[in-house]
């Protein structure tokens, strides 16, 4: 799937298919979010910038790691619900109940991993902001905006799970994980605004 053309991948969203969905679609965010900030940190490169070097290497690698593991994301988003549909279709009994348990289980952790690498995304806007190279700024706004939708995009996709969930342990692990995204949220949101302040004030 990652390697769809743009045209490709949208008619598998909108197809009448169960993946990709919106599981798919918030490990794009993160993606695309990464890609962003990737773009900002080489463009916060030369002589201008020597003092921040170092930061903006470990930036461009970090992104790229992070672009490619949204990517995989995306992929095994597809793949686990697609387990889930598997095991609705399975003969009524409990071997279907403990299957359609375990897929839920599993159809939970990719977004439960995007809502992560989005986290540690937003980090890097923040880190990013007062070092980037001014004329791409917007772009780092527009990676906090993407790593926003990745994370409340992901949430409700691993909130679609949880009610089919009997394990107590895995029930309380997925809802910790979600614990914090309101507050990175806004932080996302705090990145946007203080670009739009630059803006405003050029």
């Amino acid at each position: 799937m990652r390697d769809s053309r743009i045209t490709d991948f949208l008619a598998q969203l909108a197809a009448h298919v169960p993946a990709p969905g919106g599981g798919a679609t918030a490990a794009l965010h993160a993606a695309q979010a990464a890609a962003l900030l990737g773009m900002v940190a080489r463009y916060t490169t030369g002589e201008k910038y020597t003092d921040h070097a170092e930061t903006i290497v470990a930036l461009i690698a970090e992104t790229d790691t992070m672009r490619a593991r949204a990517l995989r994301l995306l992929e095994e988003d597809a793949a686990a619900f697609t387990a889930v549909t598997d095991a609705y279709r399975l003969p009524k009994g409990p071997e279907r109940s403990a299957a359609i348990a375990t897929a839920l289980i599993g159809a939970a952790e990719p977004p439960a991993r995007v809502v992560e690498t989005a986290t540690r995304l937003v980090d890097l806007c923040e880190q990013l902001l007062p070092i980037g190279n001014p004329n791409v700024v917007t772009d780092v706004a527009a990676a906090a905006e993407a790593a926003r939708a990745a994370l409340t995009t992901a949430r409700v996709n691993v909130e679609v799970n949880l009610g089919g969930i009997k394990d107590e342990k895995a029930l309380h692990g997925l809802r910790a994980r979600l614990a914090d995204v309101n507050a990175t949220v806004a932080r996302a949101e705090w990145v946007t605004a203080r670009v739009r302040e630059r803006l405003t004030a050029t």
